[in-house]
């Protein structure tokens, strides 16, 4: 296996201590949630890692192909759904604007994503991602990192931009899952 795998690999094995570290976070001092960020955060970095260090040492893998974006659905998913649940239980108004809603738009754009990708296997293609998926996966790393380092600190100005950054998010996420239909309609409606 070969370093950008590898850190990819990294990715994946965060996730399940951030899940773990969520779950025990009523034994846990409260810095849990900072602990948490700061997992999120190396995770984040090997994200971005693993595919600068691929294309620049001509490492790409098949296998990298595959694994690389499932591990970025598995974390963004993951750590929004953990902070969905945090925010709605405990705080309430703006400070809390991390709604389920926010997680179904990003699962829903991450389900027909893939599902396009299975289609373009089928037909023989691979889709790489293109810019606007990855200004949206950059935004909502960002986005969830303020959740976790900077939203507990719960003041008016703190929640706007928390807010604001939530938009931003959603919007990239509808706009680069339109955007991918769109590219590939052809494909997709494509009939035999």
């Amino acid at each position: 296996m070969n370093l950008p795998n590898k850190l990819t690999m990294i990715r994946i094995i965060i996730i399940p201590l951030i899940v773990v570290i969520y779950l025990l976070k009523d034994i846990l001092p409260n810095s849990f949630l900072i602990v948490i960020g700061v997992l999120f955060v190396l995770a984040s970095i090997t994200d971005y890692l693993d595919g600068k260090l691929a294309r620049k040492l001509n490492l790409v893998t098949t296998f990298g192909k595959f694994i690389d974006p499932l591990a970025d659905k598995l974390l963004v998913l993951s750590t929004l759904l953990l902070l969905s649940n945090y925010y709605a239980e405990n705080f309430t108004g703006l400070s809390m604007w991390m709604p389920f809603w926010v997680v179904l738009i990003v699962l829903a754009r991450e389900l027909i994503v893939t599902s396009i990708r299975l289609v373009a296997v089928g037909e023989g293609l691979i889709l790489h991602a293109s810019k606007w998926g990855k200004y949206k996966t950059a935004t909502t790393m960002v986005t969830l990192a303020y959740y976790f380092f900077i939203m507990p600190f719960d003041t008016n100005l703190i929640n706007l931009i928390g807010i604001g950054l939530v938009s931003i998010s959603v919007l990239l996420t509808i706009g680069s899952g339109v955007d991918y239909f769109v590219k590939n309609k052809a494909m997709i409606l494509k009939t035999y």
